[in-house]
């Protein structure tokens, strides 16, 4: 039988969905003794520090949050964005040759052509960002014991206040800015909390390969800002519709919809969609 609190490392535990399944461990995976690694205790681009460190940890379980996650920030320096996304995962991945490995990628791996992707749908990435994710995916999946998750837009209170949808929306709203959002651009949202439940419980089942976690409901930029916006009145949110065809920078992917088939035929309690989670949770912060 296996000995209980086995160490789990979680890379990028100061972003959003890595503060979660931090936050959530104790609850959702109390076997595990997770070690929450921040940039400032462990740089994972000096590998030779990364391997001294897992030689000594041995954990049993890695979870890689940990990248450079915004389309702008690798199309400006697409070379870190490499050695971070794809580099760093390859190296990270062959230490953990023969342990459980999940690693996040994003719906951004897809064109965004037709929506309503699963899991067997050819990928074809429109900027750095999702070509840096599809490459490392093809890293993971080669090993049997690995897991990867691809995710929409994940929202919620995250440790720095600006890794989540809404608190960019929100940040916005409290300057006295309006915010331009898209009325053709459509994601399936996602409270990160629900991220890292269904992520815990594939970790839990030992569940390998490759997964949608995603919201339950296509949403466009537009409708998301209307239920943020419900949810902040007393910051007088101005919201104005606008089309992503006439964007002036990277192409954007229209409709990266995530079909979630897949895990919710897996998972004990089904993902919601965004707008099911918020009239649910009311006072959740968000």
């Amino acid at each position: 039988m296996e000995r209980e609190n086995k160490l789990v490392w979680i890379t990028g535990a100061n972003g959003l969905i890595g503060n979660y399944l931090v936050q959530t461990a104790p609850r959702l995976a109390p076997r595990w003794r997770v070690r929450a690694l921040t940039r400032d205790r462990l740089d994972l681009l000096d590998f030779d520090a990364v391997r001294r460190e897992f030689q000594k940890d041995k954990p049993r379980l890695v979870i890689h949050c940990a990248a450079v996650s915004t389309i702008a920030a690798t199309q400006q320096n697409p070379n870190l964005a490499r050695s971070v996304n794809v580099d760093t995962t390859a190296r990270l991945t062959g230490l953990a040759a023969d342990i459980p490995f999940v690693f996040f990628s994003t719906d951004l791996v897809f064109d965004g052509r037709k929506g309503n992707y699963s899991e067997t749908d050819a990928v074809n990435p429109l900027h750095i960002y999702g070509e840096t994710k599809a490459a490392a995916e093809q890293i993971i999946l080669r090993n049997p014991h690995h897991t990867v998750v691809r995710t929409s837009l994940n929202g919620g209170v995250s440790r720095l206040g600006n890794r989540g949808f809404n608190e960019d929306l929100r940040l916005a709203w409290q300057a006295g800015r309006g915010v331009n959002l898209f009325t053709d651009e459509f994601r399936c949202p996602i409270f990160a909390g629900e991220t890292a439940r269904a992520v815990w419980e594939l970790a839990n089942q030992r569940r390998t390969g490759l997964f949608h976690i995603a919201g339950a409901e296509k949403l466009s930029r537009w409708q998301i800002g209307q239920l943020i916006a419900a949810r902040w009145p007393q910051l007088n949110p101005k919201i104005t519709p606008a089309l992503a065809a006439n964007f002036p920078g990277p192409p954007r992917a229209l409709d990266t919809s995530l079909n979630i088939t897949k895990v919710q035929k897996v998972l004990s309690t089904l993902l919601p969609g965004l707008t099911e989670w918020l009239a649910a949770n009311p006072n959740e912060p968000f």
